[in-house]
């Protein structure tokens, strides 16, 4: 990615790799940046989404169509950064309005020389992704909008696709860290950081977990290193068929017995240490309104979203894990498209969904599932005691 700060007025173009161009005016930071373009159906949180890690690589297109009258604030960002590869909007708001805003989306930007792109019919983009699926695509602003067409494609047609990639090291803590349990404490909690939103974090803490962030590097010693009474992965970008270390450190935590929730880029890796395959989806679920049904209750939860990529396994009855887990059943399917949401091991304390119960953005139907983590940690305890 290359970038100079600039005028909105600045001419941009949106290139996407089947050859298709939208033109608008730059947005952010100007010059060149190229990713995976995907959408995300969210009419607030945008915030949120540009510090979601489990966004690197990507460029993020915002169905809503106006973006930006609460401006940003130093709470509500997921990470210390922003995580994604650019930024489509229709109608960035030209004015903010909000007490708590400390600065605007533009600025913030700006500051993370994030190149964007407004005033293209984001409608027509989202369309063409649904039909066509995700496909990678360049934004070119400021003197990069006037490359050769051809220029444009060739280095967008050249990216990096998605499938293939491994993006944990990009996006993990270097160094462990460690958030004190809130209220009656627990034990230690290890979660593996692929990607973590702070929002999950402060979660897990509120559970009376002592949770100890560790690098996505960190090996089994590391993790018995802190005696924990449970492990957790977190979410994360990337393809988890890259992600065979993560998944071969999962059935070491298995092995050893510990209680496991994982959520996201977690439920798919937890699939494939069940010995489950994983597979990429036409254009993924991003946003903060996805209907998902809860085999368990029956309840229909509206959830908040962002994957790519799902895991492959029988919708209905309970299967033997390949891997020799015991039973496993799918405990959530997403409504719309009848894709694996969530898997419950039968014979191991393990479980985890593909959406984001910390919901920050978001809806909280699914905040439950961090109580459920809770008393299964508990259950376990007790049947070893």
């Amino acid at each position: 990615m290359t970038t100079t700060t600039g005028s909105t007025n600045a001419s941009a173009v949106l290139v996407l790799e089947d050859g298709t161009r939208y033109r608008g005016r730059a947005y952010g930071a100007e010059g060149t940046t190229l990713g995976e373009v995907v959408f995300t159906t969210g009419m607030s949180g945008y915030q949120e989404t540009i510090t979601d890690p489990s966004y690197a690589g990507q460029i993020v297109l915002q169905t809503a169509p106006h973006i930006g009258n609460t401006g940003v604030n130093d709470e509500d960002t997921e990470s210390d950064r922003i995580w994604v590869a650019g930024y489509i909007v229709r109608d960035p708001s030209r004015v903010v309005s909000n007490w708590r805003a400390q600065s605007s989306l533009d600025e913030v930007l700006v500051s993370d020389g994030i190149v964007g792109i407004s005033g293209i019919d984001t409608r027509a983009v989202t369309r063409r992704i649904r039909s066509e699926g995700s496909m990678r695509g360049g934004i070119f602003s400021g003197a990069a909008a006037g490359l050769d067409a051809e220029e444009q494609l060739r280095l967008v047609q050249e990216a990096p696709q998605m499938s293939g990639q491994n993006l944990s090291a990009a996006v993990s803590a270097d160094v462990a860290t460690v958030i004190t349990a809130i209220g009656e404490r627990l034990g230690n909690l290890a979660v593996l950081d692929l990607g973590v939103k702070q929002a999950t974090l402060d979660n897990l803490a509120a559970r009376g977990f002592e949770v100890h962030v560790l690098p996505q590097s960190s090996t089994i010693d590391d993790i018995r290193a802190i005696d924990p009474v449970a492990v957790f992965y977190s979410n994360g970008p990337g393809d988890p068929a890259a992600s065979g270390d993560h998944v071969a450190l999962l059935r070491e935590v298995l092995d050893d017995g510990l209680p496991f929730f994982g959520i996201c880029f977690g439920n798919q890796l937890l699939g494939r240490a069940l010995g489950l395959g994983t597979y990429k989806l036409p254009f993924g679920h991003r946003g903060i309104n996805q209907p998902v049904l809860d085999k368990s209750t029956g309840k229909v939860e509206i959830t908040a979203h962002n994957h790519g990529f799902a895991v492959e396994a029988p919708l209905e009855g309970i299967f033997d894990s390949p891997n020799g887990y015991g039973k496993v059943e799918v405990s959530h399917i997403g409504l719309n498209d009848n894709v694996v949401e969530g898997l419950r091991a039968l014979d191991i304390p393990a479980f985890s969904v593909q959406y984001h119960p910390e919901a920050a953005a978001g809806p909280h139907d699914a905040n439950y599932l961090f109580d459920r983590f809770r008393d299964l940690v508990i259950a376990t305890q007790g049947d070893k005691n």
